[in-house]
């Protein structure tokens, strides 16, 4: 563990290089999360009534509680970078050393997504803050434990989805088409846009077959105490199955790939 831990050190290291790039990023990614809950408050104003079963406070709470899931575990840059290795022989090297390279990439990963989400910190304390008063909090701290739990199966999630998508780089030369179709299902199906339980029943079932909803919207809702009881075990058992099925699939693409991986030069 004492390497793996040093590449974590590394990968900090690494990333804080870029620290004002990852401010600027933070901050013109709240750009359309303030116009979505300038959006939202316009379409509540004058209702005495919710929408699809929100009320104002927790649609506003959602669209917060989002911001702070994704900067903890969203995958950026890291596919590129690996099929970057892949494509420019670099991952020979790690073939030839006592080290896994799905641990090794994931290392990089934590280190990415612990200097995001502190530069991440203040910008997002000070919307809750703006919108303190339809901010809500978890309705116990077992709740709020529970959303810690589907926290990490979420980075989880995300990392292996990613990972494997970026392993396709051993039969095609260019992976960008398969990230983006993944990234778009998952921008729209995982509760980017709005919350999916909003949509009809029917594509609703059908969306909870996918592992999308669990990359975003279902921690979410365990924050906002509207997965409880069956629902929520019924919903963290699934999650935990997507994060065993995409870490064997992440596997099994690499054990194929790596046979057909030949790297020829200096």
């Amino acid at each position: 563990m004492k390497k793996y831990w040093q590449v974590i050190n590394i990968g900090i290291q690494n990333t804080l290089v870029y620290r004002v790039n990852f401010l600027f990023r933070v901050l013109f990614g709240f750009i359309p999360l303030v116009a979505l809950l300038s959006m939202w408050r316009v379409i509540y104003q004058g209702r005495e009534t919710s929408v699809a079963g929100y009320t104002l406070a927790q649609m506003v709470s959602y669209y917060l509680i989002m911001t702070v899931v994704d900067a903890l575990t969203a995958v950026n840059e890291d596919d590129w970078q690996i099929a970057a290795d892949i494509k420019d022989g670099q991952i020979s090297q790690f073939l030839l050393k006592p080290i896994d390279y799905l641990a090794y990439r994931f290392c990089l990963f934590t280190a990415g997504r612990l200097i995001y989400a502190a530069v991440a910190t203040l910008p997002v304390a000070g919307l809750i803050l703006y919108y303190r008063e339809a901010f809500v909090l978890p309705p116990d701290l077992a709740t709020f434990g529970w959303f810690a739990l589907s926290v990490v199966m979420t980075a989880l999630l995300q990392f292996f989805i990613s990972y494997t998508m970026a392993l396709l780089a051993f039969w095609v030369l260019e992976v960008s088409t398969f990230i983006f179709i993944v990234f778009a299902f998952e921008y729209i199906a995982g509760g980017h846009l709005f919350p999916v339980d909003i949509l009809p029943p029917a594509v609703l079932d059908v969306l909870y077959l996918t592992p999308f909803p669990y990359q975003l919207f279902f921690p979410v809702q365990i924050y906002l105490g509207r997965a409880t009881g069956a629902e929520l075990y019924q919903g963290m058992a699934v999650q935990a199955a997507w994060v065993i099925v995409a870490f064997l699939l992440a596997r099994f693409v690499w054990s194929r790939g790596i046979r057909r991986y030949s790297a020829v030069g200096g």
